[in-house]
C-alpha cells in the first residue's frame, strides 16, 4: 500500500508508525486510558484489511480516531485529536509578518526588488505589496492543495502570481478596444461615448488601459489600426471646417495643405496623449500600466494610410524618448511597442519599408520596438496575425459563432511553470526515470492550473466591470458569471518552462545546441507540447505551453536547487537558469544562426515565446540591425534585440561606462547613474544579462560575481 502524504508524496505504508503514533498519545492519559498493544493491534489489522492501494494519510488517521472512541479510549482519542489540530496549526502559521515589517523597513530586499516597474519606497506601492504578501500566505496556508504549496517552495514548479489569487481577477489579455471605441464604455459609472476626434480617442485609450490595468495583474495589448479611423474623423473634421471658412478666398490646394497641417498637430498630440498618459498614470496596484501598442500595418485595412502615420509618429517619438525630472530625454518603460514585418515592409523594395527603417533606427537606441513575422506567424497560428497578451503570452486560433477567428476581447487565466533543469539532476542521464518524473510532475502542474481555474468559476461580471460589463472582454449582464468565458478555448491556462539548456546538459552532458541535446531538446518540447494538447482535449479548457515570463524566475530556481544538490557544473554553479528554450548566453554563436536555432523550437511554444539576439554597438550597426530584421522576416516569429556594448540610453553615449569611488555606474558623459538607463559590457565574466542591485547597494551581476 502507497501512503499519499499532504504534499503529494506516495511513500510505502509503514505500520510502526502508527504504533509510534499511538504510543506517543498513550504518554499523556492515565494508565487506565491507554491503548494496549492488543487494541493497536486490532487498528492496524483494520486498516490492512481493507486492502487499498493507496491510502491518503488524513484517512488514516480518522480511522484511528474513529476506532480509538470504539474501544472507549475517549481521553486518548481527545489527545490524538488535539495534537493533530495543533500540527495543523503549525503548519498554517501565519508567515506574512516579517516580510511586511521588512517591507516597511526597508529590509525586505527580495520583495522590494522583484518587480522592476514598482518603487517600493512609494506608500500606494507599498500599500499593493502589503496586500500582496497577505494573499500569498492565504493562497500558501488555505486556497491551494498543500502538496502544491510543497511543489511550488520546493521549486519543483512556480506558481505565478499567488500575491493576486486571493481575487477573482486573471492574467493578461487583449482588450477589444475597436468595440469600446466604435460602441462606448463605461469608467467609474460615467459613459465614454464613440469619441469624433483622433486625440480624443487616444485619451480614451490611456483611460481604458489604466482601468483595465487596475483589475488584473499581468499585460495587456492595444492594436493601433482601430485608431486609424479616429485620425480619418479628424482630417473630415478639419477639411469641413477649413473649406467652409476659406471656400471662396483659398485654392483647394491650400486648403488641403492646411488641413493636413493641422491633422499632423493632432496626430503628434494624440501620440503624445498615450505616451505621457501611460508613463505618468499610476494604477492601483502601484505602477504605471503594462500594456503593450501592437504596430501591425495590414495593406488591405481601409485606414491603412492612417495607421502608417500612426506608426511613424510612435517610433519618432518613442525614438525621442521622454524627459525626466531633469529634462533630459530617457527611455521610458512603457508602453512596450511590437512592430509587424510583412511583404510590404520586410525591407525588401515594399512601400512601407521606410517605416521599419525608422524601427530598427528606434530600436538602435531605445532597444524597441520588438519585431514579429506575419509570414512565420501565419504558419503557425492558422493564417492569422495578432499580438501577444502584454509581451509573450499568446493566444490559440478560436472561432465564435459564425466561425470567424478572435483573438481581441480573450484573455489568460492564469500561469504555472515546470523546473526542468530539477527533472534532469534528479534523473541524473537516466531517460526512463526522467520521463516517469517529468509526466508525474506535469500532471502536479495541471492541477495547480485547474485551481487557477476554478477559482475564477461563477465570478460575477460586476467585480471588474470595465473587463466583463463594459466591453474590454465581453458585454455580459449585472450579476451575470463569466464562466462561459473561461471554457472551450476561449480564454487560456499556460504551462510556463524554463532551463531547456539546462536540462539537456543534466540528461546528456552537452547544450541543446550539440546534435544529440538538440534531438533531447526537441524531444522534451515535443512532449509538453503533447500534453497540453492532451489536457485541451480531455478538458475542453484552453491549454497551451508557455515560454516562461518572469525572468526573476531563472534565479529564484535556481537558488533552489543549488541549496538542493549544491554546485553542478553548468547547471546550478551559475545562478540562474535560461529562459525557456533559449540558448545559454555563456555559448558563441552569431545572431543568425541562433535565432535560426531557436524558431525550431520556438513553433512548439504557441502559447507564448520569444528570442533575444546580443548586438554590439547598436547605434553604429543600423545596417547589420536592418539584415536581421529581414532575416527575422522569413526565419523566426518573435524576436527582440538587445546589446552587449556599452551605452547609456539618457544621452545616447556609447562609449564605456565607469564605476565611480561610489562603486556605482555612471554615464561619463552625462553622469547618469541610474542602472536601468544603461547596458555595460560584462567585463568580468562575460555575463549578458541584465544588471541588478544586490542587497548592500553595491553594483553586482546575477552570477554573483561583483564588478569592481
Amino acid at each position: 500500500m502507497k501512503i499519499i502524504k499532504r504534499d503529494g508524496r506516495a511513500v510505502d505504508y509503514d505500520r510502526q508508525k502508527i504504533v509510534v503514533a499511538i504510543e506517543k498519545a498513550n504518554q499523556e492519559v492515565r494508565r487506565n486510558e491507554r491503548a494496549s498493544k492488543e487494541d493497536i493491534k486490532l487498528i492496524i489489522d483494520y486498516i490492512e484489511d481493507l486492502d487499498k492501494k493507496r491510502m491518503l494519510v488524513e484517512d488514516i488517521q480518522d480511522i484511528i480516531e474513529e476506532k480509538l472512541m470504539e474501544l472507549d479510549k475517549y481521553e486518548l482519542a481527545k489527545k490524538y485529536i488535539v495534537y493533530r489540530y495543533t500540527r495543523a496549526l503549525v503548519r498554517k502559521q501565519n508567515t506574512t509578518d516579517e516580510s511586511i515589517l521588512g517591507l516597511i523597513r526597508k529590509t525586505n530586499t527580495e520583495l522590494m526588488e522583484e518587480n522592476s516597474n514598482k518603487n517600493a519606497i512609494i506608500a500606494s506601492t507599498q500599500r499593493d505589496l502589503i496586500a500582496g504578501e497577505v494573499s500569498k500566505d492565504l493562497t500558501k496556508r488555505m486556497l491551494l492543495p498543500e502538496k502544491i504549496t510543497k511543489a511550488h517552495e520546493d521549486g519543483v514548479l512556480h506558481f505565478h502570481d499567488a500575491d493576486y489569487f486571493l481575487q477573482p481577477i486573471f492574467n493578461c489579455c487583449l482588450i477589444n478596444i475597436e468595440d469600446m471605441l466604435d460602441n462606448g464604455t463605461v469608467m467609474n459609472g460615467k459613459l465614454m461615448e464613440t469619441p469624433k476626434s483622433f486625440q480624443v480617442a487616444c485619451t480614451i485609450t490611456t483611460q481604458i488601459i489604466a482601468s483595465v490595468a487596475s483589475s488584473q495583474y499581468g499585460g495587456q495589448s492595444v492594436d493601433i489600426k482601430h485608431l486609424g479611423k479616429y485620425l480619418r474623423k479628424s482630417y473630415n473634421r478639419f477639411k469641413k471646417e477649413l473649406t467652409e471658412e476659406y471656400k471662396n478666398k483659398l485654392s483647394e490646394e491650400l486648403i488641403e495643405e492646411l488641413t493636413q497641417t493641422r491633422l499632423r498637430t493632432e496626430l503628434r498630440q494624440g501620440v503624445q496623449t498615450i505616451q505621457y498618459q501611460i508613463n505618468t498614470l499610476m494604477t492601483t496596484n502601484g505602477q504605471s500600466p503594462f500594456v503593450t501598442l501592437f504596430l501591425n500595418l495590414e495593406k488591405d485595412d481601409e485606414y491603412v494610410k492612417e495607421n502608417a502615420m500612426i506608426i511613424e509618429e510612435i517610433l519618432k517619438q518613442r525614438y525621442q524618448g521622454i524627459k525626466n525630472e531633469k529634462g533630459v530625454y530617457v527611455t521610458p518603460a512603457f508602453p512596450k511597442l511590437i512592430y509587424v514585418l510583412d511583404e510590404h515592409n520586410c525591407l525588401k523594395g515594399g512601400e512601407y519599408d521606410y517605416l521599419t527603417k525608422l524601427a530598427v533606427k528606434c530600436s538602435s537606441k531605445r532597444m524597441y520596438p520588438d519585431y514579429i513575422s506575419a509570414k512565420k506567424m501565419r504558419e503557425n497560428y492558422e493564417g492569422n496575425v495578432f499580438s501577444p497578451m502584454g509581451c509573450r503570452s499568446f493566444l490559440s486560433p478560436w472561432k465564435d459563432e459564425n466561425g470567424e477567428y478572435k483573438f481581441e476581447g480573450r484573455f489568460n487565466q492564469g500561469v504555472v511553470s515546470i523546473n526542468l533543469p530539477q527533472v534532469g539532476i534528479i534523473a541524473d542521464g537516466d531517460e526512463e526515470k526522467f520521463w516517469k518524473i517529468l509526466d508525474e510532475r506535469l500532471e502536479l502542474c495541471k492541477e495547480a492550473l485547474m485551481c487557477r481555474h476554478y477559482s475564477l468559476i461563477g465570478t460575477s461580471s460586476d467585480v471588474s466591470p470595465i473587463h466583463w460589463r463594459y466591453g474590454a472582454i465581453a458585454r455580459l449582464e449585472p450579476g451575470e458569471k463569466i464562466d462561459k468565458l473561461l471554457k472551450g478555448g476561449y480564454s487560456t491556462l499556460s504551462l510556463g518552462y524554463i532551463g531547456i539548456y539546462e536540462v539537456t546538459k543534466a540528461m546528456k552532458g552537452v547544450s541543446q545546441t550539440a546534435p544529440e541535446g538538440r534531438e533531447f531538446a526537441l524531444k522534451v518540447m515535443k512532449h509538453l507540447n503533447e500534453t497540453v494538447a492532451r489536457w485541451k482535449k480531455e478538458s475542453g479548457l484552453g491549454f497551451a505551453l508557455y515560454g516562461t515570463p518572469a525572468e526573476s524566475l531563472c534565479y529564484r530556481l535556481a537558488r533552489i536547487d543549488k541549496e538542493k544538490f549544491g554546485n553542478i557544473e553548468d547547471i546550478t554553479d551559475k545562478g540562474y537558469y535560461t529562459n525557456s528554450y533559449h540558448i545559454d548566453v555563456r555559448e558563441k554563436i552569431d545572431a543568425f544562426s541562433k535565432l535560426s536555432f531557436e524558431s525550431e523550437f520556438q513553433k512548439l511554444s504557441t502559447g507564448g515565446a520569444i528570442s533575444y539576439v546580443e548586438i554590439p554597438n547598436m547605434a553604429k550597426n543600423l545596417t547589420a540591425l536592418e539584415d536581421l530584421v529581414q532575416f527575422i522576416y522569413d526565419n523566426i516569429q518573435y524576436a527582440e534585440f538587445n546589446t552587449k556594448s556599452d551605452y547609456c540610453h539618457v544621452c545616447g553615449y556609447d562609449g564605456e561606462i565607469i564605476i565611480n569611488d561610489n562603486n556605482e555606474w555612471e554615464c561619463p558623459q552625462c553622469g547618469n547613474k541610474d542602472h536601468s538607463k544603461m547596458n555595460v559590457t560584462r567585463r568580468t565574466c562575460g555575463y549578458l544579462g541584465e544588471n541588478f542591485w544586490n542587497a548592500g547597494k553595491t553594483k553586482e551581476i546575477k552570477s554573483r560575481v561583483l564588478h569592481l
